[in-house]
């Protein structure tokens, strides 16, 4: 990928003022208002399901909101926004992946035929991995008509990072081992369909705008259905749908 031009600098200065503003109002809303802002935050996380995640108390994640670690990793998600070019229809890029074995591979050899195939892109964050038997789920209900793949991507709540406390402990990956190894965990979970780790450029990440976690179908290499963005819009539900729809 080549340096970003002027216009997209441009635009990334703008989205750095934007999170700075709200991470300095928010900060300071927090303490002067704790008991509205909080009320405010677990309405945001009653989407994504922390509210309902018997793994989390308020105290776990509520606190760690406005950090230098939130400011960074905001910027981070909405820099990448910035450059996601996928749209319905459109062609889907068909990013380098890796197999847990550590074969390398790419997203379009797990398509067949004309069968769809659901991506889901995410980490060990709390609320993708909430919602993971929503997923399961999902691929024991359609397996027979479309296929599914699990993308492990970069952490979003990394120890070292925007960290909520009791959450798996995992560092950022510093090279593709840590992340198969972080990868394997969900293993554990039996994800009824193939995981896979994005590289460590990130490509399938930033070219699906996939920070953090984020659902997309596509169909004979074209884009068929386009998830909103994790944390809050992360809907498996929205897939059944989909999914519901084309082989009703």
């Amino acid at each position: 990928m080549g340096l970003p031009g002027p216009g997209l600098w441009l635009k990334r200065f703008w989205v750095f003022l934007e999170v700075a503003v709200h991470v300095a109002v928010g900060k300071l809303l927090l303490t002067l208002f704790p008991d509205r802002v909080k009320k405010n935050i677990l309405a945001m996380g009653d989407k994504t399901g922390m509210t309902r995640n018997p793994n989390f108390s308020h105290d776990n994640w509520i606190p760690t909101f406005f950090s230098t670690q939130y400011f960074w990793f905001v910027l981070k998600v909405r820099w990448q926004r910035l450059e996601d070019t996928t749209e319905l229809g459109g062609l889907a890029p068909n990013c380098p992946v890796v197999h847990l074995s550590g074969q390398r591979c790419n997203i379009w050899d797990f398509m067949q035929g004309n069968r769809p195939l659901v991506l889901n892109f995410g980490s060990c964050t709390p609320s993708f991995m909430f919602k993971f038997d929503q997923f399961k789920r999902l691929t024991e209900d359609f397996s027979s008509v479309a296929d599914f793949l699990i993308i492990y991507i970069e952490e979003a709540h990394a120890s070292d990072g925007w960290a909520f406390k009791n959450n798996v402990d995992i560092r950022n990956h510093q090279n593709l081992q840590d992340r198969l190894q972080a990868a394997h965990l969900l293993l554990a979970r039996s994800p009824q369909c193939p995981v896979v780790v994005d590289t460590m450029q990130n490509q399938s990440s930033e070219l699906y705008a996939a920070l953090p976690e984020r659902l997309y179908i596509i169909q004979e290499g074209r884009i068929l259905y386009k998830g909103k963005s994790g944390p809050w819009n992360y809907n498996p539900e929205e897939v059944r749908d989909v999914l519901e729809k084309l082989h009703s």
